[in-house]
């Protein structure tokens, strides 16, 4: 390898919105995200719940069925 041309490698700090923090390797030494394992829908589960709520919506809206009519 030559010498001097890899940039400098840092125990990197990410924060992400929801206040989560943990340390990673990056030529960084600051990352700042917006979702993380902590907060995303597939990682909490909510993902599930998102899409059989959709999948509800998508056979009422097919079936012309909706609350006023039952």
């Amino acid at each position: 390898m030559k010498e001097g041309i890899h940039p400098a490698y840092h125990q990197a700090t990410v924060t992400c919105n929801c206040g989560n923090t943990f340390v990673t390797g990056s030529t960084k030494p600051e990352i700042h995200v917006e979702v993380c394992s902590k907060c995303h829908s597939f990682y909490t589960g909510q993902q599930k719940a998102a899409q059989a709520r959709g999948r509800i919506d998508k056979f009422n809206r097919k079936y012309g069925m909706n609350a006023s009519n039952e």
